[in-house]
């Protein structure tokens, strides 16, 4: 059995009003970093063997107090990546709200897809992937996992069993801890979008 700690990155200022997607030079606002340095103490009495984030600036500074406390190198894996936005990333929410497939991605997950970007049913599957790789990988080890709200959702559902379509259906907040046991053939949830010391 691997025990996944399933974190979503810390505050940043494109949170609640736009598609912060891939862009670069999206980094942790003072919130953000507070966050990130709490997690050295909500994480201080859980045993971690191996960090791995997404390829985003923002993973990498949630993730990067921790490592540092705990003298461990941080992996990058672009399984856990942001979705592929396309024509979305850099704009508000209120810049799409109106378009036929915003109102499908919030209705029907499971097959949606932004113009120009990534279906989110590969998103899910690439996560999902990720997770069984690093899995056999890392036989009976805690990882930490440092992603994004839909990826984290789509990793959890799938790891589940549980429809796309009805992500909205639970939150992943900004520094929330998931915990997720995975073994051969099997998964099973312990936590759900926790906030405070595990």
């Amino acid at each position: 059995m691997t025990t996944f700690l399933l974190a979503r990155h810390a505050a940043h200022d494109w949170l609640g009003r736009g598609f912060a997607g891939r862009q670069p030079d999206v980094h942790l606002n003072a919130q953000g970093h507070e966050q990130a340095q709490a997690l050295v103490q909500r994480l201080a009495s859980v045993p971690l063997d191996a960090i791995y984030c997404s390829p985003q600036p923002r993973t990498h500074e949630t993730a990067q107090p921790l490592a540092q406390a705990r003298g461990m190198r941080i992996r990058t894996e672009a399984a856990f990546d942001e979705v592929d936005l396309g024509d979305w990333q850099g704009r508000t929410f209120d810049e799409v709200r109106d378009q036929q497939e915003w109102q499908h991605w919030c209705a029907r997950r499971g097959s949606a897809q932004p113009p120009g970007g990534e279906p989110f049913a590969g998103v899910a599957q690439r996560g999902y992937d990720g997770l069984q790789r690093l899995a056999q990988a890392h036989p009976e080890q805690h990882l930490l996992i440092v992603s994004h709200g839909d990826p984290l959702k789509a990793m959890i559902a799938t790891s589940l069993g549980l429809s796309l379509d009805n992500l909205e259906r639970f939150d992943i907040a900004p520094a929330s801890i998931s915990i997720l046991a995975m073994g051969e053939g099997w998964s099973k949830l312990h936590l759900l979008n926790g906030q405070g010391s595990m």
